[in-house]
């Protein structure tokens, strides 16, 4: 399977950080966000990995090189303008598959922390993703979706948030626009036809998206060690 790390928004609330780095650069503990993906990536054995950038693209390549340094094979999908989720994923669409088959592969945003990736499950013939949902953060209490058995829903009282790591096949972005557009509708649409699957994800998570909760994470890593 291979790998794609959402890397191209701006970063607006990690300012002045991420006036100077693009946001998956932003260090936790003294390492790059982004280098703890692609380390629990490259020891899950999943060494392909692409990246996609716009904001500050040029330093993610400088910094993180072709990869090897870390036992990955890296690649990058550059984008003049964020294209957001779903067009970020489609615009890197040649670089995750060959056109001939529907192999699925792995996305994960590249603003979250995570203490371990999630055990990677196969889909289904009729299931076009699947997503992993955590508890509502702070942040965020109202959620996304809801998930009905092993299926995901925007119809529920108990809807969680999603986590921003999901296992997509590319026949779902068949029909799409090129040029920016968001995930969430098009996941929205293929939810009422019972196409997405789901799960809970059970580890640590944290959207490091403001300057409060990276440094609430790293004190919380501090105290674990």
């Amino acid at each position: 399977m291979k790998a794609m790390i959402l890397a191209a928004g701006r970063g607006e609330r990690l300012r002045p950080l991420t006036d100077t780095v693009p946001k998956p650069l932003v260090p936790v503990l003294g390492k790059p966000l982004i280098v703890y993906h692609i380390e629990k990536l490259v020891a899950l054995g999943i060494t392909d990995i692409v990246i996609n950038h716009a904001w500050l693209g040029h330093k993610l390549v400088e910094a993180l090189g072709d990869g090897s340094a870390l036992g990955a094979d890296l690649r990058y999908s550059a984008e003049e303008h964020a294209l957001e989720t779903g067009g970020g994923i489609k615009r890197a669409l040649p670089l995750l598959c060959d056109g001939k088959n529907d192999d699925p592969f792995l996305v994960i945003n590249g603003d979250v922390f995570i203490d371990a990736l999630p055990p990677l499950t196969v889909l289904e013939n009729d299931t076009l993703a699947h997503l992993w949902l955590v508890p509502n953060p702070e942040q965020h209490p109202q959620g996304d979706f809801a998930l009905n058995g092993n299926r995901i829903s925007e119809q529920g009282d108990a809807k969680c948030t999603f986590s921003g790591i999901g296992i997509y096949r590319p026949s779902l972005f068949k029909g799409t626009p090129d040029g920016a557009f968001a995930l969430g509708p098009l996941l929205r649409s293929h939810m009422a036809q019972g196409q997405i699957s789901g799960a809970i994800f059970e580890g640590l998570w944290c959207d490091v998206g403001t300057l409060p909760r990276l440094q609430a994470l790293e004190l919380t890593l501090q105290n674990s060690k």
